[in-house]
């Protein structure tokens, strides 16, 4: 089983930046790919940002630019680092880490977007 724990979320005014982290812990394995998503009221889930165990990543169009997802191997941890922050950005938002055919979720961290 892997634990996945979300820290970093928050309210925030437009145009201001916030970093969020995942840490996984439990029985861990080298090769996988961890996942950033979102959801908002009455929306579906949108895959943000991703990064595999190789370091390649993917951004969403609409989060290109402005967000930037890294990791630190040594500590379990990836991170989700959100700058120039729009309202359309307010969400819940979860990592989930897929690895031996499984995927673990996190509970999720708010982000809100307000002035």
């Amino acid at each position: 089983q892997v634990q996945l724990v979300e820290s970093g979320g928050g309210l925030v005014q437009p145009g201001g930046s916030l970093r969020l982290s995942c840490a996984a812990s439990g029985r861990i394995f080298s090769i996988y790919r961890m996942r950033w998503y979102r959801q908002s009221p009455g929306k579906q889930r949108e895959l943000v940002a991703s990064i595999v165990n190789s370091g390649f990543t993917y951004y969403a169009d609409s989060v290109k630019g402005r967000f930037t997802i890294s990791k630190d191997d040594g500590k379990n941890t990836v991170y989700l680092q959100m700058n120039s922050l729009k309202p359309e950005d307010t969400a819940v938002y979860y990592c989930s880490r897929i690895q031996n055919s499984a995927e673990y979720w996190g509970q999720g961290t708010q982000v809100t977007v307000s002035s």
